[in-house]
């Protein structure tokens, strides 16, 4: 109970704002999946959540991970200007874990659309594209990087600067990723995942702890 005690209270997730692959699939064909830069728009929609960034956590301490995807870290960043977060505020973690579902040959826009359709068929969940990843692996890859959180949450407040307890958790990366943290949080099964659908580009999920959960030692509640 003393450990449940010491972690944050809110885990908050964010979707990366619009990027050139959100408008346009044939951007694939000629440039690398995690290479995709936000449009115009996705700089706004990464403004905007850093705005409700600063609305949830005042002047409170947050440690950031983020997938290695350029529109992710470029979310990020406008994130951190538009919340005013100062240096000694907030820590960064770049996590490979975190990036966006391996999709195999994006390159092939018509061989893609056809498999994208066959995915909605069979479930989306267990549907592995080919040289590419299903949702079963990305869930395997989430559920590893959780114990990377566990272990920020659980520092104590005596520890060094470098191993302080932050007062939030901060993750922003993708789609998938997020419904299946989210999954993996609110011990969602995979029909409970599969008629949740992604969340808009620049979007922000809350996780908190409710004060009567928190009490029992319970789990955390989307709001």
């Amino acid at each position: 109970m003393h450990t449940r005690r010491q972690r944050p209270s809110r885990i908050i997730l964010v979707r990366h704002g619009e990027s050139l692959g959100n408008i346009d699939k044939s951007v694939y064909e000629t440039l690398a999946d995690s290479r995709l830069p936000l449009t115009e728009r996705g700089v706004a929609q990464a403004q905007a959540a850093g705005e409700r960034l600063r609305d949830l956590i005042g002047n409170e301490t947050v440690f950031c991970f983020v997938s290695p995807y350029v529109r992710a870290q470029q979310t990020l960043n406008e994130m951190v200007k538009a919340a005013g977060l100062s240096p000694s505020s907030y820590r960064v973690r770049n996590d490979p874990r975190l990036r966006e579902q391996d999709f195999g040959n994006l390159q092939q826009v018509d061989t893609m659309r056809v498999l994208m359709a066959t995915r909605k068929e069979v479930g989306r969940f267990f549907f592995r594209f080919p040289n590419g990843e299903s949702g079963a692996d990305v869930y395997d890859r989430v559920t590893s990087f959780l114990s990377s959180v566990f272990r920020v949450m659980d520092k104590v407040r005596s520890a060094p600067p470098h191993h302080r307890r932050y007062d939030n958790i901060l993750i922003v990366s993708h789609g998938l990723t997020m419904r299946i943290i989210c999954m993996r949080f609110l011990h969602w099964e995979v029909e409970q995942l599969e008629d949740v659908w992604n969340p808009d580009n620049g979007e922000v999920w809350v996780l908190e702890r409710h004060p009567d959960t928190a009490r029992a030692g319970k789990g955390l509640v989307m709001c």
